[in-house]
C-alpha cells in the first residue's frame, strides 16, 4: 500500500476517473466519435455546394428549353452550334485546336 501514498488524492477520485474514461471513450473509441462527425459535416458541405451548382445548371437548362420552345432562331442557333447542322447552300468548316507538341 506504500505506492498509493504517492498518488495525489484527486487522481484517486472514482468520479473523476469514470468521467475521464467516459470522455476519452466518447471522443476516440465510440462508433460515432468526433472524427466521424467532422467527416460527415465536411461531406454535407460538399453535397450542399454540389446541390447549389446543380440547381443553377437546372435553372439555366430550363431557360434554354423555354427559349427553344418559343423562338425559331434559337432552335436554328442551337442546331448549328451543338449538332453542326448547316443549310443546303452552305459550307461548314470545323477548326479544332490540338494541344500538345509532337
Amino acid at each position: 500500500m506504500n505506492f498509493l501514498a504517492h498518488i495525489p488524492s484527486w487522481l484517486k477520485n472514482k468520479y473523476l476517473l469514470a468521467g475521464s474514461f467516459f470522455i476519452v471513450w466518447m471522443f476516440f473509441f465510440d462508433p460515432k466519435d468526433w472524427g466521424l462527425a467532422f467527416d460527415k459535416n465536411s461531406k454535407l458541405k460538399e453535397l450542399q455546394t454540389s446541390e447549389a451548382h446543380l440547381s443553377k445548371t437546372i435553372e439555366e437548362t430550363k431557360e434554354e428549353l423555354d427559349q427553344l420552345k418559343t423562338n425559331a432562331q434559337t432552335i436554328e442557333k442551337y442546331a448549328r452550334e451543338k449538332y453542326l447542322m448547316k443549310k443546303d447552300n452552305e459550307d461548314l468548316f470545323i477548326v479544332s485546336s490540338t494541344t500538345g507538341s509532337k
